[in-house]
C-alpha cells in the first residue's frame, strides 16, 4: 500500500470518526437540552428503516457507474459526455428520491408549512409582494413568511410562483423543475474544470460528481436549484476568461451571479470562487465589463420592483434568532456542520481533499527548487540574438501569478478552485448563519469539493464507498428534505 493511499486512508478514518462524535455529541445535547432540534443529530432527519420504489432502480445505477463510470468517461466524446453525465445524475437522484415513494419523496417535499409553495397565492401581483416583503418577514409581524421564504430573497419564491403560472404548480411540477435543474450543476463543474485545468481531470471527476452523495438532498430540495445557478455561473466565468466567447459567456455568468444572490443570500459568497477563477484565467480582464454589466441585471430588477436586498438581509438576521437559530448551540454546530458535509460529499472527496491540500503545499516548493536566476521567463519574446530575456526570482513572483510560473499543472489550477470553494464554506459556517440543516444549504458548495475526486486513483473503490454512503443513508434516515 502507497504511502498516499495510507494517508488517505487517515483522513477518511478521522473524518468518520468526526461524524461518529457529532452523533454522539448531538444526541446527549438533544436529549439533555433539547436545543439542536434535529432528529438524528447532526442530520435534520430521522431513524427510519425503510425500503420504496426507487431502490432497485438506485442500485442498478450504483452498480452501473462503479463498474463502468470511469471507463465510460474516459472513452466518450466531451459532448456526449456532458449529457449521459447530466441523464445519469438525474437517474441517481431520482431514484434515491423515490425510496421514499412518490408522495414523500418527491410531490410533498416543497409544499410543507416551512416551504415556497405555501405562499404561491400570495403573489398574484408580483410587484406588490415585492415591494412589502420584508414587511413579513420578522416572526412578530403580521402573515410573516415561512421559514424558507424569510429565509431566501424572493427570486426563490417567485421561480415557483412562474412555474405555478405556466402550468406547472403543484409539489409534483417543483420537484420536478428542482430535479431536472440541479442534476445540471454536476455539468456545469465538468465544463469549468476543462477549462480551467484541464479534459483529463473533467473526466476523472464525472464518476463521482454524477453519483454523489448529496444527491440525498439535492432531489427536491429547492438548494439543489441554487446549486445549478451557482455552478453555471461559474462554469461561464472559466469559459470567458479562457477565451470561448468572452462577451457572451461573460455577460452570462454575471447575470447568473445576479440570480445566485437573489436565491440564497448566503451564497454571495461564491465571488470567492469567481475570484479563483479569474486569478487561474488568462485572459482575466477581457470577460469583466460584461460580467459586471450581467450582475446589475437581477437587482435593478427586484430593486425597482421595490424590493430591498440590504434591508431583507437585516431583517433575515433578527429573524433566524428569533426562532431556531438563537436556540441552537454554536459551539456545536461549528464543528458537526463540517459531519454533515463529510456525509454529503462523501469519504473520496475527503481523501480528494487531502490530496488537494498536498498538491497545493507541494507545489510552491517544487516550483522554487525548479527555479534558477537565470530561468527564461515562460512564454517571453526571444532577443534578436536568439536567446532569452532573463529574470530574477524576485522579478518573475510579480510578474506571474504562482499558478501561472513554470512547472505548474493542471492539478495545481484544480487544487485552487477545489480550495476556494473550501474557503467559501469554513466562511459560511463561521459565520454561524447556518446552524443544522446545512446538508442542503451546502449543497451548492459541496458540488466543487467533489471535484477533487479526480485526484484519486482507484476510482473504482472510491465509487463504491460513494454510492453505498448515499444508499445507507437514504435507506436508514428518512431525512427532512
Amino acid at each position: 500500500m502507497t504511502r498516499d493511499l495510507l494517508r488517505d486512508l487517515y483522513a477518511t478514518a478521522t473524518a468518520a470518526l468526526l461524524v461518529v462524535a457529532a452523533a454522539l455529541v448531538g444526541t446527549a445535547i438533544e436529549r439533555d437540552h433539547g436545543t439542536l432540534h434535529v432528529g438524528w443529530p447532526p442530520l435534520y432527519s430521522n431513524w427510519g428503516p425503510h425500503v420504496g420504489p426507487g431502490t432497485p432502480a438506485a442500485l442498478v445505477v450504483a452498480i452501473g457507474v462503479v463498474a463502468y463510470g470511469p471507463r465510460v468517461a474516459a472513452r466518450l466524446p466531451w459532448r456526449a459526455l456532458l449529457g449521459a453525465a447530466w441523464g445519469t445524475a438525474m437517474a441517481w437522484t431520482w431514484s434515491l428520491a423515490l425510496i421514499d415513494g412518490w408522495r414523500r419523496g418527491i410531490a410533498d417535499r416543497l409544499t410543507t408549512k416551512y416551504e415556497y409553495l405555501q405562499v404561491i397565492d400570495r403573489f398574484q401581483d408580483i410587484p406588490t409582494t415585492l415591494r412589502d416583503f420584508t414587511g413579513h418577514i420578522l416572526l412578530h409581524s403580521p402573515d410573516h413568511w415561512p421559514p424558507h421564504v424569510a429565509g431566501h430573497p424572493p427570486a426563490a419564491t417567485v421561480t415557483f410562483v412562474l412555474l405555478d403560472r405556466v402550468g406547472l404548480g403543484g409539489g409534483g411540477w417543483a420537484g420536478a423543475f428542482c430535479i431536472t435543474v440541479g442534476a445540471s450543476a454536476c455539468v456545469a463543474v465538468l465544463v469549468a474544470v476543462r477549462a480551467l485545468a484541464d479534459e483529463a481531470l473533467a473526466r476523472r471527476a464525472a464518476p463521482f460528481l454524477v453519483m454523489a452523495p448529496a444527491a440525498v438532498w439535492m432531489g427536491t430540495s429547492a438548494d439543489g436549484y441554487f446549486a445549478a445557478v451557482a455552478a453555471w455561473t461559474i462554469a461561464f466565468l472559466a469559459l470567458a476568461v479562457t477565451g470561448h466567447r468572452p462577451r457572451l459567456t461573460g455577460f452570462a455568468s454575471g447575470l447568473l451571479f445576479g440570480l445566485t444572490c437573489y436565491l440564497s443570500y448566503g451564497l454571495t459568497l461564491f465571488a470567492l470562487i469567481a475570484g479563483a477563477v479569474l486569478l487561474l484565467g488568462p485572459r482575466r480582464t477581457r470577460p469583466l465589463p460584461y460580467a459586471l454589466a450581467g450582475v446589475a441585471v437581477v437587482p435593478v430588477v427586484f430593486t425597482l420592483a421595490g424590493f430591498n436586498w440590504w434591508e431583507a438581509y437585516r431583517l433575515l438576521v433578527e429573524r433566524y434568532y428569533q426562532g431556531a437559530g438563537g436556540i441552537r448551540p454554536y459551539g456545536y454546530w461549528v464543528w458537526a456542520n463540517l459531519a454533515c458535509t463529510v456525509l454529503i460529499v462523501g469519504p473520496a472527496t475527503v481523501a480528494g481533499l487531502r490530496r488537494t491540500g498536498a498538491a497545493l503545499l507541494e507545489t510552491p516548493r517544487r516550483l522554487t527548487a525548479r527555479s534558477s536566476p537565470d530561468a527564461p521567463l515562460r512564454g517571453h519574446t526571444p532577443d534578436r540574438h536568439g536567446g532569452s530575456v532573463r529574470v530574477g526570482p524576485a522579478l518573475r513572483r510579480r510578474l506571474l501569478p504562482w499558478a501561472d510560473m513554470p512547472g505548474a499543472s493542471a492539478e495545481l489550477r484544480l487544487a485552487v478552485l477545489v480550495a476556494a470553494a473550501f474557503a467559501a464554506l469554513l466562511i459560511a459556517d463561521l459565520s454561524g448563519m447556518s446552524k443544522a440543516e446545512t446538508e442542503r444549504i451546502w449543497l451548492p458548495f459541496a458540488m466543487w469539493l467533489l471535484a477533487s475526486c479526480a485526484f484519486l486513483p482507484r476510482p473504482r473503490t472510491w465509487l463504491a464507498a460513494q454510492a453505498t454512503l448515499a444508499l445507507l443513508l437514504n435507506h436508514l434516515l428518512l431525512t427532512g428534505w
